[in-house]
């Protein structure tokens, strides 16, 4: 007995020992992550020994990297190693518990925002997350209480290789079991859950990596030949304006109203016996304006940034990061700079928040905003400040000298964010109890909600007052969703019924009210997203749009195509939706029948054409080779958004001189 017992602890103290144990818990603690803390969509057996399998040949391959050191270095390489991929196991979680979604390398460079979502990141924290970094300190405990002595002989060289070889060769039947049951996986990965459900958390980030330095050497190597299959599909999916409405708003004032994470189930909804946004629900019944109920939000990782990109330029966000912050020098054809060029308008945005949050002190240069009212510009009490700037009710009072100090006619773009997770404000300022579901962030959704509406009424009443109603568009849209697949049960509950992926992917849908005066107003059932509201602005104000390089089409035109693509590559349309793989009737949710998949294939790819070409524009900035007729390009260094020092000095407004920027 003496003698086994003294043979293993001479084998637990080999380094070889140490090494496969740390691989081992590195292994579990992974695989028992991604199948409790994501959602990752496990349909049958082969991906669920794939979701097993999958950590292991990452955990053999980048553990084995400590290999190479020698002595005492080999150890510490291997926990410091370990302690890298538990954090960024974690990180992924945290960052997947709000917004559904897995970390990219652009959203890394994204530093700027870190310090104004501090907060929100606090909230998702868990008591049990120091489990995630359980076997580094298990690993560390073995060394400080020398249970595992330091073995000073280093393996040799061959045994090294062949252990790394024996790691690809994990990862290498990894991926073509994947390829088999997912064919095209790599080349078709607009969703990253399948990427991290098929390959693991370790292999997606090298994966992600790939992808996000193949778009940054995009921009170097295109030139003006790129654009011809561009061009041709834009031109050749023109949608033709609506006779009755083109011009229906021509030389009237544009108000965009950013509704922050407002979904459409909001609207007629009741709680307590109460509606929870009295004032949008009559809006929607409003004799000017239009309601449609089947719009949807297209935003990825750049959120409320993705919902400006898309409404100001009618290109699709980005699928790793955001445009606002890569891409936010490229050149544009952007409604702010075509207003003023063929309309004379005056264009600003209001946004009580820092002016570099997802850089929108610069990209709005590029974009050819005249104006833009952050921060620096409104009284910040702190009574009256939300988890992301100014509160709503004060931000559009202070909004409102502003607005007035603006030549007519005026493109405005109002962004507000009291309704933002994690939905939380004054108890005193509530005017509606929360929902009873027992989920914090559900019933907190609710409260937020009619403080946004009452806002927005506030505004509204301001806008009949002063006479600009009865000559002003306005636009009022849901930017993305606000409360995540990660709180469907929750959800069941709100909505009185189960939330399937079709059920979860209709919950997508955000209000869109267009306002415009002496139209017949009414519901409207078209399908749509928010890359189409560039050409249907447009068309209400009687500009043509043909020149232009957009991938939206005018929602009031009878050639709209209701085709939406999602970024992860689902998408959904009046007649086919596709969701997490799987084809599905849009009007009775349930799966699709085989005779009609090769139609549904048809409409994937389109989605996926979409995509694709609106990326290469992007990634390329292919705008830079391409004018429009009667458009000049526009030049950033005209634009400047700080303050005027007569307002640094307290100096009233109507006194102060307002920046315009030079001809």
């Amino acid at each position: 007995m003496n003698n086994l017992i003294q043979k293993l602890q001479g084998i637990s103290n080999k380094y070889i020992a140490f090494f496969f144990f740390a691989v081992f818990m590195l292994w579990i603690k992974t695989y028992v992550v991604q199948v409790t803390q994501f959602n990752l969509g496990v349909d049958n057996s082969l991906q669920s020994l794939l979701v097993f399998m999958n950590p292991l040949g990452s955990a053999l391959l980048f553990l084995g990297l400590a290999l190479f050191f020698k002595g005492k270095g080999k150890y510490i390489a291997l926990i410091v190693l370990d302690l890298f991929l538990s954090f960024l196991v974690f990180a992924n979680v945290v960052y997947h518990r709000f917004f559904n979604d897995f970390i990219t390398l652009p959203t890394l460079t994204q530093t700027q925002n870190f310090g104004d979502v501090s907060g929100s990141i606090v909230t998702l924290l868990k008591p049990y997350d120091i489990l995630f970094f359980i076997d580094v300190l298990i690993l560390i405990g073995l060394l400080s209480f020398k249970a595992v002595k330091i073995e000073k002989i280093d393996m040799k060289r061959r045994y090294v290789a062949a252990l790394m070889f024996f790691a690809l060769g994990v990862s290498f039947l990894n991926l073509a079991i994947a390829e088999k049951d997912r064919p095209q996986l790599l080349t078709r990965g607009f969703d990253r859950n399948y990427i991290v459900k098929y390959l693991g958390m370790y292999n997606y980030t090298i994966y992600d990596a790939v992808l996000s330095t193949k778009a940054s050497v995009q921009r170097v190597m295109a030139d003006g030949s790129d654009l011809t299959e561009v061009i041709n599909y834009t031109k050749s999916n023109q949608a033709d304006p609506n006779p009755e409405y083109f011009g229906a708003g021509e030389g009237m004032n544009v108000v965009y109203m950013h509704m922050e994470s407002i979904q459409n189930f909001l609207i007629d909804y009741e709680l307590h016996g109460e509606e929870v946004m009295p004032f949008l629900n009559s809006m929607t019944r409003d004799k000017n304006t239009l309601y449609f109920d089947n719009f949807f939000h297209q935003t990825a990782q750049g959120k409320t940034a993705d919902a400006e990109y898309m409404v100001a330029n009618s290109l699709y966000g980005l699928p790793q990061g955001a445009a606002f912050t890569t891409k936010g020098l490229n050149t544009y054809q952007a409604a702010p700079a075509i207003l003023s060029q063929q309309g004379g308008y005056t264009s600003a945005v209001f946004h009580g928040n820092a002016g570099s949050f997802w850089n929108r002190n610069e990209i709005y240069k590029s974009l050819g905003y005249d104006h833009f009212y952050d921060a620096n510009y409104y009284d910040l009490n702190t009574e009256d400040m939300a988890e992301y700037g100014l509160m709503d009710k004060p931000f559009f009072e202070q909004s409102i000298p502003y607005l007035e100090a603006l030549p007519e006619p005026f493109y405005a773009n109002f962004i507000t964010v009291t309704h933002h997770f994690p939905f939380t404000m004054n108890q005193d300022e509530a005017t509606i109890a929360p929902h009873t579901t027992g989920n914090k962030t559900v019933d907190n959704y609710f409260q937020t909600a009619r403080y946004a509406d009452e806002a927005m009424k506030q505004f509204f009443d301001y806008l009949k007052e002063s006479g600009l109603y009865d000559n002003t568009i306005v636009i009022m849209y849901g930017d993305h969703y606000g409360i995540s697949e990660n709180h469907n049960k929750a959800m069941s509950e709100v909505i009185g019924k189960e939330v399937t992926p079709f059920e979860s992917a209709g919950l997508q849908r955000t209000p869109l009210l267009i306002h415009v005066p002496g139209i017949n107003g009414g519901v409207v059932h078209e399908y749509g997203g928010q890359i189409d509201l560039f050409p249907t602005l447009l068309h209400l104000l009687g500009m043509e749009t043909d020149e232009y390089i957009h991938f939206g089409t005018d929602l009031l035109s009878e050639q709209h195509d209701d085709l939406v693509p999602f970024r992860n590559g689902d998408f959904m349309s009046s007649d086919i939706s596709y969701v997490g793989g799987k084809f599905y009737d849009s009007s009775t949710g349930e799966l699709l029948e085989e005779e009609r998949l090769p139609e549904a294939n048809r409409y994937l790819e389109n989605a996926e054409q979409k995509l694709a070409l609106s990326d290469k524009v992007v990634n390329g900035d292919l705008l830079r080779f391409y004018t429009p007729e009667n458009f000049t390009p526009v030049d950033r260094s005209k634009y400047d958004y700080s303050k005027p020092k007569q307002q640094e000095s307290n100096q009233p407004l109507e006194d102060a001189e307002i920046i315009v920027p030079a001809e």
